[in-house]
């Protein structure tokens, strides 16, 4: 009986606190949307209207943020680790710095959305719509990009090692100096792009498109360009030592053996 009693005080003790915790998550959501506090970790703000907040610095770690709309929001060094972005409209928002470190965007748009030095490691955008994002210095190692579009974007000096963006286009896209060392660009979109000085050691890119692409300078070393598009492809001084060339479309027209 005494033991029966003592689970159920137990009982009752962990429902109030729970409810407490529920409480006081209701408190932190309602005070984030009000606009009298940026810390919201791990609240629930999916579908939040949020267009045009001015929410630099916020804490929105863990944040379930899907198809929320963020259109020109100021997100400067805003913490979004973690957080749910599916489906979120974030065009032309500003995450200049911000930490997006494993943040789920998946179909998320960011067009014209300002990223340049955000850290997006273990990001999750494929789908997600890019068209003219700066992204400039930013971080993308191991980011998922698969079918993402980046058409425009800029990528000057970004670093994504490891980054899979398999069927992206980054047609018109500038990606100067950038570091894709092992990055996934097979059957990529990459008409006009502009690789200068890129790192692409031991990149894939079979049957990536670089029709009229700019790789001056770039280092392909150990680079997997088997029936690649080459056309008109600008290869000056550019590294192409242990590349797979089978079935690629040269610059001059002819295949490759």
């Amino acid at each position: 009986m005494i033991a029966q009693r003592f689970v159920t005080a137990l009982s009752i003790a962990m429902l109030a606190s729970w409810l407490l915790n529920m409480q006081a998550r209701g408190d932190g959501e309602l005070e984030f949307l009000a606009g009298t506090s940026r810390t919201c970790a791990r609240c629930s703000l999916e579908r939040a209207v949020l267009k045009r907040r001015d929410l630099s610095g916020a804490d929105l770690s863990g944040a379930n943020l899907a198809r929320a709309v963020l259109h020109r929001a100021r997100l400067q060094r805003a913490m979004l680790v973690g957080a749910d972005l599916t489906e979120a409209n974030l065009n032309k928002a500003d995450l200049k710095y911000a930490s997006l470190v494993r943040a789920r965007l998946a179909g998320a748009m960011l067009y014209e959305t300002e990223l340049g030095l955000a850290d997006l490691t273990d990001a999750i955008l494929s789908n997600a719509k890019m068209g003219r994002a700066r992204l400039m210095r930013a971080v993308l190692d191991r980011a998922e990009l698969k079918e993402a579009i980046l058409t425009g974007a800029r990528l000057d000096d970004a670093s994504l090692r490891g980054a899979q963006l398999a069927s992206g286009n980054l047609v018109g896209a500038s990606l100067r100096r950038a570091n894709l060392e092992g990055a996934d660009l097979n059957n990529a979109g990459l008409v006009d792009a502009v690789l200068a000085n890129a790192n692409l050691k031991g990149a894939k890119l079979s049957e990536a498109d670089l029709l009229g692409a700019d790789l001056t300078g770039a280092n392909l070393q150990g680079a997997d360009l088997s029936e690649a598009r080459l056309t008109r492809t600008i290869l000056t001084d550019a590294l192409l030592d242990g590349a797979k060339l089978t079935g690629t479309l040269m610059p001059d027209g002819s295949v490759h053996d």
